[in-house]
């Protein structure tokens, strides 16, 4: 097992966080002992200090926001029940209140998934479209729980049909596993949808295998999807950067120690991968990279993986990749999951739009292109 036991138990469950001892209700210290000290090599020492909810935040996601970082201390709360974190199951009982869907329990290409359909039946629109959900969990679990929380609210308020894939995880399998069965199923849709009609997301670790999938499929000369969202993750793991020291702490734990730059992935799904390999950090090949379809990017200005998600849109923009980024203040780690906080409905409204902007583009910009060369003759 990894000797990295604090960072094993966040990341299965997707969205958790703790308050950290050094973030106080109340500080006494002085003036001086509170100078910020600068090293010679740039670190920055920064003195204890408190770190109020943002202004910014809706009262709702400041209440909610509150009872998170309180509830997250509880370890009782983080465990899973049939794979469903309880802190997660009052939200999944709220989505089933709030959203219509019917969920088929199938295979698709030999792979168990979830088929969500609104009851209302798919828009006109999205009769051709599909959505593939990639389920957050550190590659270690939250089956259905993320599948649940990510897949049924786009179902609903986007009049599609949406795919969540139970693909293999750790430590029971180990890569390429996961990419092997998002492959199978994609292969299968195939067979029903155009590319440019099928879409793939998912939140921390299934944002990070939607990268993986992009970068797999390019390898097994498979056509691509019209577009993809890297939720809650980035195209090349989710630790780094400033956000290991300012976003962490405040919204998603202090994690010891900090992961090197370089050093092999501590989650055991990823033993014996080299951390370079492009089919395990996609955005180490600036020419895999250059081929991804129009990537949408969330995260939140407390989530753990802020950074290397603004790196990740910052490659794709360099690259000429049509490339959207959100990030929402004050909120962590898959803070969508709760559909009631008004942040979080923005969210799933960009989610929607983007794919619904996206998916079928390239066949409606050739019927564009053939309309107007017919104009001019």
């Amino acid at each position: 097992m990894s000797k990295y036991p604090s960072l094993i138990a966040l990341l299965p469950i997707a969205c958790f966080a703790l308050l950290p001892s050094a973030i106080s209700a109340q500080d006494s210290t002085s003036p001086e002992q509170k100078k910020v000290v600068v090293q010679a090599d740039g670190t920055v020492e920064i003195p204890a200090q408190t770190a109020p909810v943002s202004s910014f935040l809706s009262s709702e996601a400041k209440a909610y926001l509150t009872q998170h970082l309180k509830d997250m201390q509880d370890p009782e709360i983080l465990k899973q029940d049939a794979g469903v974190p309880r802190f997660m199951k009052p939200y999944i009982a709220r989505d089933r209140e709030l959203f219509s869907v019917d969920r088929k329990d199938e295979k698709v290409g030999s792979v168990h998934v979830y088929d969500y359909t609104p009851k209302s039946g798919v828009s006109a629109k999205n009769k051709d479209r599909v959505l593939i959900n990639l389920h957050g969990g550190g590659f270690m679990g939250c089956w259905p729980g993320c599948a649940e929380l990510e897949s049924i609210p786009v179902s609903a308020l986007g009049q599609i049909e949406v795919v969540s894939v139970d693909y293999r995880e750790g430590p029971d399998y180990k890569f390429p596993a996961a990419s092997e069965d998002v492959a199978s199923v994609y292969q299968q849709i195939l067979k029903n949808h155009k590319p440019e009609n099928i879409g793939i997301y998912g939140c921390s670790a299934g944002g990070m295998q939607t990268a993986m999938s992009i970068a797999w499929f390019q390898k097994h000369s498979l056509p691509l999807p019209g577009a993809i969202g890297i939720f809650c993750a980035s195209a090349g793991g989710v630790f780094g950067g400033d956000a290991l020291y300012t976003a962490m702490p405040l919204g998603e734990a202090r994690l010891a120690p900090p992961i090197t730059p370089g050093a092999k992935p501590p989650l055991s799904y990823f033993a014996d991968t080299d951390p370079k390999d492009p089919l395990v950090s996609p955005i180490s090949s600036p020419e895999i990279l250059s081929k991804f379809p129009p990537t949408l990017i969330i995260t939140g200005t407390r989530g753990f993986e802020l950074s290397s998600a603004l790196y990740t849109h910052e490659q794709l923009v360099k690259l000429g990749v049509e490339a959207e980024l959100h990030v929402w203040e004050g909120l962590f780690h898959g803070f969508f999951y709760n559909a009631d906080v008004p942040e979080s409905k923005d969210a799933f409204n960009v989610m929607i739009k983007f794919f619904d902007r996206h998916l079928g583009a390239a066949v409606d910009s050739k019927r564009a292109s053939v309309a107007a060369a017919d104009e001019t003759r």
